[in-house]
């Protein structure tokens, strides 16, 4: 009977602790004016990811940072999403992605290019384990606006694997053929 609870307790320890990094991207303080004073809180924004392709953002508010910075943490491992990388840096293609009245554009980028993104978005694409990257933030410069319209827009991402499994094919029908590209710009 203890032999079982052990390995149950190990199944559930090794569920919960992947490597997961996480990245605080906000804090703002907040007040309530009360009969006696100011009672001030605290709102974070944080960013999870296990760097290989998963990513999360959570939002947490306490009367102290630490807790609220725990709070948006657990909320982000809960709320996760997997986006499929092209080679394991890049996106499969460019896209966009909005949330209220941000816009973000994101583009794939050959390698050695970087992380080219302002603030928030960057830490959604090092959380999600992007290396070459492209994008642009239009419209609201809030943060929480912001990485909303990241995710959305990395939702909508496909790749080649997901496609030709919905138009039953093979993926190699749906990739240009490399040897024929030059041929076809020559020609």
């Amino acid at each position: 009977m203890a032999e079982r609870d052990n390995r149950r307790g190990n199944r559930r320890d090794r569920d919960e602790t992947p490597e997961f990094a996480d990245r605080l991207v906000a804090i703002n303080r907040v007040s309530k004016t009360v009969k006696g004073g100011k009672r001030f809180g605290f709102a974070a924004l944080v960013v999870v990811g296990d760097q290989k392709g998963r990513v999360g953002f959570g939002k947490g508010k306490a009367k102290e940072v630490p807790e609220a910075i725990r709070k948006a943490t657990e909320q982000a491992k809960r709320q996760m999403i997997r986006v499929q990388l092209r080679e394991g840096r890049t996106l499969h293609h460019d896209m966009e992605g909005r949330h209220g009245a941000g816009k973000v554009v994101m583009r794939t980028a050959p390698e050695g290019t970087g992380i080219i993104a302002g603030g928030p978005m960057r830490a959604v694409f090092e959380m999600l384990g992007v290396k070459d990257v492209v994008s642009k933030s239009i419209g609201s410069q809030n943060p929480y606006n912001m990485i909303r319209a990241t995710i959305d827009g990395l939702r909508k991402e496909s790749s080649p694997r997901s496609v030709a499994q919905r138009r039953g094919k093979k993926v190699a029908d749906i990739l240009p053929k490399r040897d024929e590209a030059p041929a076809q710009a020559e020609a």
